[in-house]
């Protein structure tokens, strides 16, 4: 049985918006397809008659330093943001995030923009760019808008993309000061089948050894992608101790909405590995903004 009737490739944004709206019956965009094809043939998805290739469009495609912020494309292959060093030096979670995702057969077609429209809680690209506070961009026949990136879930797998008249563009991340960094880890099950049980990112801002400004995402931590704002306000003016790590981590506690998983882990466990995981994350990125800060010459110890 095929999975679609017809296969457009779109050479531009006005040409793939056409190509959806213009379509007989359900149309859908597509980039890598690994999570769209594998949901279309188990029956996941609701059915196709339209496929639109989004890897031809250069506007979805590119990363670069725009302004104020880096842009990412949310058609760039995975391992072409692992390899580019404007996302190494600015948004060093994401890397560390993308890195994560399946194999290397699986990052060379799959793509930040199918990570995040999957709308999955625990998806590790869309909790990295929580913590890097990533704004969307969003293409409609009526030209372009700006979605902070919180603002995109709705729920489990849905997002506030209209696939059939939108087309998420790519995400926009602001570009690192000498004295902020960020990190991402995650526990996971063996790598042949890679699934995440819990995964944190975490972006510090600082000013010698006072935290100036916090960001946490945990997945899953609810229903749609997650902040810990809570714990974020909690470390503001504090310096990090094994008491300040201990008090934000209750107060994420507190706040998180962890659900068991028959195939990947029960809300105790992942309660009791947070412990580990998010210390170790926010003390990665706590040494990392120290030593960005030493090398650009503005912090002294």
């Amino acid at each position: 049985m095929n999975l679609w009737q017809r296969y457009i490739v779109a050479t531009s944004i006005s040409d793939a918006l056409q190509a959806l709206s213009s379509a007989p019956g359900p149309a859908f965009p597509i980039a890598g397809g690994t999570d769209l094809l594998l949901d279309l043939d188990q029956g996941r998805h609701s059915p196709a008659h339209t496929l639109v290739d989004l890897n031809s469009i250069d506007a979805l495609t590119a990363i670069e330093r725009r302004g104020d912020h880096l842009f990412v494309g949310a058609a760039a292959p995975l391992s072409r943001i692992l390899q580019n060093p404007l996302v190494l030096e600015h948004a060093q979670a994401l890397v560390e995030a993308c890195d994560l995702i399946g194999g290397p057969q699986v990052r060379n077609v799959a793509t930040l923009g199918g990570n995040v429209a999957h709308a999955l809680p625990a998806a590790d690209g869309t909790i990295a760019l929580l913590a890097l506070d990533a704004f969307a961009q969003i293409a409609d026949r009526n030209g372009t808008r700006r979605v902070p990136l919180a603002h995109m879930f709705v729920g489990p797998g849905k997002s506030v993309l209209r696939v059939s008249e939108e087309i998420l563009v790519g995400f926009e991340l602001p570009l690192r000061n000498a004295n902020e960094a960020s990190s991402f880890k995650r526990i996971m099950r063996p790598q042949g089948v890679a699934l995440p049980i819990i995964n944190a990112a975490v972006w510090l801002g600082m000013q010698g050894d006072t935290i100036l400004g916090a960001r946490i995402a945990v997945g899953p931590g609810g229903p749609i992608p997650w902040r810990a704002h809570a714990a974020e306000q909690l470390l503001v003016d504090k310096t990090l101790s094994q008491g300040v790590v201990r008090l934000a981590l209750d107060a994420l506690l507190a706040d998180v909405g962890f659900r068991s998983s028959r195939r990947r882990a029960s809300s105790e466990y992942r309660r009791h590995v947070i412990d580990s995981l998010f210390s170790e994350t926010i003390t990665c990125a706590w040494g990392r903004a120290h030593q960005k800060a030493d090398q650009h010459g503005r912090t002294q110890y």
